[in-house]
């Protein structure tokens, strides 16, 4: 089978973006970890796929596979190369539109400078709305919320980690670190990830507080490994920032891929992110037939 396909990037996060808009592809979990293959496929963090209006009321589906091949709930990075792509594919000239995820419904909008502001939705604090299994834990107060002490193995002497843990459409749990350059990522990651609190797996944010108004951000994405951005890890570590007392209200996140700015007013409020999102390259491949 030969698709098209878009090579976009937001941020140093890169994808694949496919159009189903006019049928879909039936693409095998295997099938979309041989497009993110970056030695035999064309190489990406995530999958990003267009499809019809599925209600009354909202312009677009979008569906988000991992370089694993599973599909997963939010990418923020992607919702906004999401919106270029819907914009310069002329498949709507609208410059804010309504789209369907899995956690929910999202608003990205096409700025003047060429950036793109998402409307990411309400964060969730509830923890078996995360999920996260708090048997047994005692929360640690820090600011007007709290974090948790997680163990990152059973053995005498493992190490335990403090996390802030929330959900922006997928679950993440948000470290704050003195310097995210000798942080602990490619170590703490994995387990984070994996650990059994976290039923559906968990993104591991580990962030350093620069100023009030400045932050350095790196995450190990759950099913894709450590990103050069993430945007709802961004959305994530500041949310967890403000509420522990560490950040005001607009914070610009640097991540190894470029610079993301995040505004949050407040708890039942929406976190909008702003950022880059650029085509990279278009071209056709041939998709083997894979189980």
């Amino acid at each position: 089978m030969r698709i098209r396909f878009t090579k976009m990037q937001g941020a140093g996060n890169d994808f694949v973006v496919l159009d189903e808009t006019r049928g879909t592809l039936g693409l095998s979990a295997a099938q979309y970890r041989f497009l993110a293959d970056r030695h035999f496929g064309v190489g990406a963090d995530q999958i990003l796929t267009v499809r019809p209006s599925p209600a009354a009321g909202v312009d677009f589906q979008y569906v988000i596979h991992n370089s694993d091949g599973g599909e997963v709930e939010q990418c923020g990075n992607g919702a906004r190369c999401f919106m270029r792509f819907v914009n310069e594919h002329h498949l709507t000239d609208k410059t804010q539109v309504r789209v369907q995820t899995l956690s929910g419904v999202i608003e990205p909008r096409m700025g003047a400078d060429g950036r793109v502001t998402v409307d990411m939705g309400a964060p969730v604090f509830e923890t078996e709305r995360v999920p996260f299994d708090i048997a047994g834990l005692d929360p640690q107060p820090e600011g007007a919320w709290h974090k948790w002490h997680l163990a990152l193995g059973t053995r005498a002497g493992t190490a335990i980690v403090s996390v802030a843990v929330l959900s922006m459409g997928n679950p993440h749990a948000v470290q704050v670190v003195d310097n995210v350059d000798t942080a602990p990522v490619a170590e703490q990651g994995p387990q984070i990830e994996h650990h059994p609190r976290f039923p559906q797996r968990v993104n591991a944010g580990f962030m350093q507080v620069v100023d009030r108004s400045h932050i350095r951000l790196r995450v190990f994405e759950r099913g894709a490994g450590e990103t050069l951005a993430c945007g709802t890890g961004a959305c994530a570590a500041v949310v967890a920032g403000i509420r522990l007392g560490l950040l005001e209200r607009r914070v610009d996140v640097q991540t190894h891929g470029g610079i993301l700015t995040i505004e949050w007013q407040g708890e039942g409020q929406p976190v909008l992110m702003t950022g880059p999102a650029t085509t990279v390259f278009e071209g056709d491949i041939e998709v083997p037939e894979l189980p």
